[in-house]
């Protein structure tokens, strides 16, 4: 059972003309069948997914001027993906308020990313409905700003070895080299153990697959040189333009 839904209205710094708007939002497909509904929040996530789209392309439009197309679909993706959505949803505890089934509720159904940002945005439609897309925006925004207050340093996080790359190659004048030093396990679930290095500086990673391994290493190896330069943490696209966009 959803949790006490007036305390999600105080949470809002709007309240709903129509309160059954903010209910559907909240009803995931799986409480509606156990129940025989004739709703769920399946529509109003289409529109919220619409509506998220539009709003995050305007801001970053107006917060990076100088980016080009490229860095700022690269950054609008970042802040849309289940994980960052999912984050802002926990943010607001909507979980709580959901009604959902008793079986996807036993299963961790309202915990999952995929189930929290299908959620979120739902809850995003049946703002823009009732309020418009102005309050909708300052609710999505509110929250982007608090949870992500640099979104080009979200690129580093979709592709850490490509990050890593730009900026060593713009850094040092070389790429950087990746060891495998170790394979342990069952050969059914191995653990690679990879170190990445570049010039003076080394980082270690670990993964299911060489891949994975390279990947967190990368990722490890990004936040080593962050700490001696920030500016590591502007290289999400090709260096130069990267840094056009947010300089």
């Amino acid at each position: 059972m959803a949790g006490d839904i007036e305390k999600l209205k105080k949470q809002l710094d709007f309240v709903f003309n129509n309160p059954a708007l903010l209910k559907e939002s909240l009803t995931h497909r799986s409480y509606s069948v156990e129940n025989k509904l004739s709703y769920d929040n399946q529509r109003l996530e289409f529109l919220g997914d619409a509506v998220l789209e539009i709003v995050l392309t305007e801001y970053l439009y107006n917060l990076y001027p100088d980016a080009d197309e490229g860095v700022m679909t690269k950054m609008r993706s970042a802040l849309a993906q289940q994980e960052a959505i999912a984050k802002l949803a926990r943010c607001m505890d909507l979980g709580s308020y959901m009604y959902i089934g008793r079986g996807e509720a036993a299963s961790g159904g309202a915990d999952r990313d995929s189930t929290l940002c299908d959620l979120f945005e739902a809850v995003l439609g049946a703002c823009y409905l009732d309020q418009g897309l102005e309050t909708a925006r300052k609710f999505v925004l509110k929250l982007i700003k608090s949870n992500f207050p640099a979104p080009h340093r979200l690129l580093s996080n979709l592709n850490p070895k490509g990050s890593l790359q730009e900026y060593t190659q713009h850094k040092f004048g070389c790429p950087p080299n990746y060891n495998v030093l170790s394979v342990n396990g069952p050969e059914h679930n191995p653990v690679y153990d990879v170190e990445v290095s570049v010039s003076n500086y080394s980082a270690r990673g670990e993964g299911g697959s060489r891949r994975q391994a390279e990947f967190a290493a990368a990722a490890a190896l990004l936040e080593v040189l962050a700490s001696k330069d920030p500016m590591v943490l502007e290289f999400g696209v090709k260096a130069g333009r990267m840094a056009e966009g947010i300089e």
